[in-house]
């Protein structure tokens, strides 16, 4: 089959790695926390695609690239590529965002609320400390190293331009990474509702034993302090889980985006 040649290869290869980063850094977790300026996500993009182009195969056969439809049908599959792997490698992230809302809505601190950068909606100041604080141990673990690593092994599993076909081959287990998002979360903020219920229960009792207690004045600093000793007890564990799931949920995502290999 004729290729193209070398200096066209890299052209388009460098293109179509730009594309895969791209859709990485847009739709994961971690980068869209950072807030940067458009034209540093993109000046990032084209350094981290000119020092991954040597990792990717440079043969494209010249009939992928006869019309403006098998190049369009070429991006969108590397679009699809990077988005997948930035959805799945961050999984524990997503998780620990879900759980820290709802803890500090079981808290009683939904009212103390500050602008998520990611979401770009209101967020319960207790969520926010707990992402915060995942994302520093994600960097201090380099898990955005290990991700960038993920996409230069991405582009030797499915190379770019392998195919005019952006229909996957297999199952992705898209299924499968809903169910562990869920379970995540539930691990982290179940230890918050539990000690809520049981002082709601408390408090229950109590109000039937002494009615002219005031329960709504004692519950809510009640909450917040019993919220505040389980949050200092749990948040080892939460960073034990997220360390946990680093590693397995970038190898996750790997397994996913072979799907596309033809």
């Amino acid at each position: 089959m004729t290729e193209l040649a070398l200096p066209t290869n890299v052209m388009l290869v460098y293109l179509l790695v730009f594309i895969r980063y791209i859709a990485l850094i847009e739709t994961s977790t971690l980068f869209r926390a950072i807030n940067a300026p458009a034209a540093f996500r993109f000046f990032i993009c084209a350094l981290l695609s000119m020092a991954s182009v040597s990792s990717a195969d440079l043969t494209i056969p010249l009939v992928l690239f006869d019309s403006w439809i098998s190049i369009l049908i070429i991006a969108i599959r590397e679009f699809v590529i990077g988005m997948l792997l930035g959805l799945l490698a961050f999984l524990p992230l997503t998780a620990l965002h879900i759980a820290g809302d709802k803890t500090g809505v079981a808290m009683g601190l939904a009212m103390a609320s500050v602008m998520d950068p990611m979401s770009q909606n209101q967020i319960s100041i207790i969520g926010q400390m707990q992402i915060f604080l995942g994302f520093w141990f994600y960097f201090h673990w380099n898990g955005h190293l290990l991700v960038i690593q993920s996409v230069i092994e991405s582009l030797q599993l499915v190379p770019p331009a392998g195919g005019l076909s952006f229909f996957v081959s297999n199952d992705m287990s898209l299924g499968l990474w809903l169910q562990e998002a869920f379970k995540l979360a539930v691990r982290m903020v179940i230890p918050f509702y539990c000690s809520i219920m049981l002082a709601d229960i408390g408090l229950g009792f109590l109000a039937r034993t002494v009615p002219q207690m005031n329960i709504f004045v004692l519950g809510l600093p009640l909450k917040v302090g019993l919220g505040f000793f389980v949050l200092w007890m749990v948040l080892p564990l939460i960073v034990d889980i997220l360390y946990e799931n680093m590693e397995r949920y970038i190898e996750f995502a790997l397994r996913s985006v072979t799907a596309f290999r033809i």
